[in-house]
């Protein structure tokens, strides 16, 4: 999967794993300075998702419904609870959001970013339970063939290969010194 950006985030939207494109394409979050990187704390917490995502009100009301769905499966999941005190407390979009008690599912659907090298993505995704409980999700991404997402997503994919081969050749230099 390497020309597909695609990630594991869990039911609190922590990011497990992923592949180089998928870190590339939500580079913006990897300079978090608590862990794990997590969607809601970017959305909430970090001034660089309301240009990240294009339509970030909505993004950030699906991400409160998320978060509510995985409260409902997981009512004693001590870092969920956690996870919404700090968000509760440093937000007061979250809290008013949280307060609606929105529940909801997001599975498909559409990704409009904005992504600080290659502009902007429309992105399809998809979302696959990993296991037979809940809350591990694979997700990956795909813009339409011969759009301006699928030209970026190249573009992205070629970024990546020379920065990671870049900092492969300097670690490398480095070692022999």
């Amino acid at each position: 999967m390497d020309n597909v950006p695609a990630l594991v985030q869990n039911g609190r939207l922590d990011i497990v794993a992923t592949n180089k494109l998928g870190r590339a394409l939500y580079s913006e979050m990897y300079v978090q300075p608590q862990g794990p990187v997590n969607f809601a704390r970017f959305a909430f917490l970090d001034p660089r998702a309301e240009p990240f995502y294009r339509d970030w009100e909505s993004a950030s009301r699906q991400t409160v419904a998320v978060l509510r769905a995985e409260a409902g499966r997981a009512p004693y999941d001590r870092a969920l609870s956690d996870l919404v005190g700090e968000l509760s407390t440093c937000s007061d979009t979250f809290r008013t959001l949280w307060a609606s008690h929105d529940v909801r599912e997001h599975r498909t659907g559409l990704k409009t970013l904005t992504h600080p090298v290659v502009g902007d993505l429309d992105l399809d995704f998809e979302a696959m339970d990993l296991t037979s409980d809940r809350g591990i999700q694979l997700i990956a991404y795909s813009a339409v063939p011969g759009s301006a997402s699928h030209d970026a997503l190249k573009l992205l994919s070629s970024w990546t290969a020379t920065t990671v081969d870049a900092r492969s050749t300097d670690q490398n230099v480095a070692g022999r010194n």
